[in-house]
């Protein structure tokens, strides 16, 4: 059973399932094509600072976790991040439904900079995974606001192009990040991989401001009396339409919304502590990985929609394939820094070249994607990327014998990128077609929250492998982890039919 609120089928139209007037969100007055391009050249530049900050940051971790004497909470340093961004995630689809997108964009920004504040400035391990948690809450507000942002800015026949845009914009970061961030580990120090992003987010901020406009203006709370349904109660003395508007909110719909972010609260904690039960041996292992699995599996299918732990027909397909193909490349790109340079001794800017590639194939992948090319349906670009994604990670894994050349492994991961480019613009797109527009926030929260979910409860499967098994079978224990990631990709070329929703449904 899902937390989502339900509306009665006796319901009149305009009201929740609690038969009081449900808010509605108004069109919003259109940006010219130039203030259009003014607005995503400002989303596609924090994007870009996205990216360069997350590749930045994997090249940077091995060297950050030798320093601080953390190498166990290698993993936990990533998935710390994105277990907290569930929170984020829950609260800003919800947040974004109800009052716009603008909001949760301002307050994830400034969560996620002030994250990249503690990393930097850590002492030791712990504090900078603390620091990761801000990162993620922050992330997760921000990311799901963007998306909103894009469906209140932009006309449907755009948005393929825009969110091939946002994957294009690791293309520079992709290209250069991966070396400067080596280059300032090896001859600056790892802490200004933090500290030097917060520095560049305000003019991005400053060109995004227009479309911030526009969405504060098809709110729920902006909205006029003449755009509340019929049933509308006037406001009431002293009272302003936007009171109205916002108090429409049934108790109902409220005691949904509270119970989302409880359970997205105890998913995260559960995530955590299974990625921190992998550091433990004995009783506190068994006993925590048990308290642990139980929360994940409890929560968890509560943030999502109806039907996603079975892959049904449709949008639970969509977020349900969202979550696979993250949890099969996240599991297997943050090991490949690590095998790089702690393992076979490669330097940390040579090291972060492979993901240079990878980042290259993702980025090449999407403006294929945008452009339509093959003329492919959704669920055919789908099934190619997943199929790419387990071929990528497959070649990657020769990386585990030390006679392979670095090189192979960089050809490999542009495989691997390419199919992700193939599938995450798809994937978006599918959300919002399958979106009725007063739920776009939740279901792309839903489907950034699968993401997250299934990719840090990846890297807690693959880390505890890792350190496991790395003291019999050494470097094998690393083709152990990047096969538990090639099952999950060949899970996503398998399930791709079911993104077609039924003959007849939305």
């Amino acid at each position: 059973m899902t937390a989502e609120p339900r509306t009665r089928p006796d319901a009149r139209p305009g009201t929740t399932a609690g038969g009081t007037p449900r808010t509605t969100v108004r069109a919003p007055e259109p940006l010219t094509p130039a203030t259009q391009r003014t607005v995503l050249f400002g989303m596609v530049a924090f994007v870009f600072l996205g990216a360069f900050e997350a590749l930045a940051v994997a090249t940077a971790m091995p060297t950050v976790a030798v320093e601080l004497d953390g190498l166990t909470l290698y993993t936990l340093a990533f998935a710390a991040s994105l277990a907290s961004s569930v929170v984020g995630m829950v609260a800003s689809g919800r947040w974004s439904d109800r009052a716009g997108p603008v909001t949760p964009l301002w307050t994830g920004i400034g969560l996620f900079l002030a994250g990249l504040l503690v990393a930097g400035l850590a002492q030791d391990m712990l504090v900078l995974v603390t620091g990761r948690v801000l990162q993620g809450v922050g992330t997760g507000l921000y990311i799901v606001a963007l998306y909103v942002l894009v469906a209140r800015v932009f006309p449907a026949e755009s948005r393929p192009r825009v969110f091939a845009a946002f994957a294009a914009a690791w293309v520079v970061p992709s290209i250069v990040g991966p070396a400067i961030a080596g280059l300032v580990v090896e001859h600056v120090g790892w802490r200004w991989v933090f500290l030097a992003v917060p520095v560049l987010a305000v003019p991005a901020l400053i060109l995004m401001r227009p479309g911030m406009r526009v969405a504060r203006a098809s709110s729920p709370a902006s909205s006029a009396p003449d755009d509340l349904p019929d049933e509308a109660p006037a406001p009431s003395a002293g009272g302003s339409p936007s009171d109205a508007a916002v108090d429409a909110e049934s108790p109902l719909d409220r005691t949904a919304r509270q119970a989302s972010l409880g359970w997205a609260v105890v998913a995260a904690v559960g995530i955590g502590a299974l990625n921190y039960a992998g550091q433990l041996r004995g009783v506190g292992l068994g006993v925590l990985l048990a308290l642990s699995l139980a929360a994940v599996v409890v929560a968890v299918p509560r943030l999502l929609p109806r039907g996603t732990t079975r892959a049904a027909r449709g949008l639970p397909s969509v977020v349900a394939i969202r979550g696979l193909v993250a949890a099969a490349f996240m599991g297997a790109e943050v090991l490949l820094p690590l095998l790089l340079s702690h393992e076979r001794g490669l330097s940390p800017s040579l090291a972060g070249a492979v993901l240079t590639f990878g980042a290259v194939g993702w980025s090449t992948g999407s403006w294929l994607r945008g452009r339509a090319t093959w003329g492919l349906a959704h669920a055919g670009y789908v099934r190619l990327g997943g199929t790419l994604v387990a071929l990528g990670i497959g070649g990657a894994a020769l990386l585990a014998w030390t006679a392979v050349p670095p090189v192979v492994g960089m050809v490999a991961w542009t495989l691997a990128g390419l199919g992700m480019g193939m599938t995450h613009p798809t994937l978006s797109v599918l959300t919002l077609e399958l979106s009725p527009v007063a739920e776009q926030g939740a279901n792309s929260s839903a489907l950034q929250v699968s993401d997250a979910v299934a990719a840090a409860t990846a890297l807690a499967v693959t880390g505890s492998l890792l350190w496991a098994l790395h003291p019999t079978l050494g470097l094998a224990a690393y083709v152990v982890c990047f096969g538990v990631t090639v099952l999950l990709a060949v899970g996503v070329a398998l399930l791709a039919p079911r993104t077609r929703p039924h003959v007849g449904a939305r």
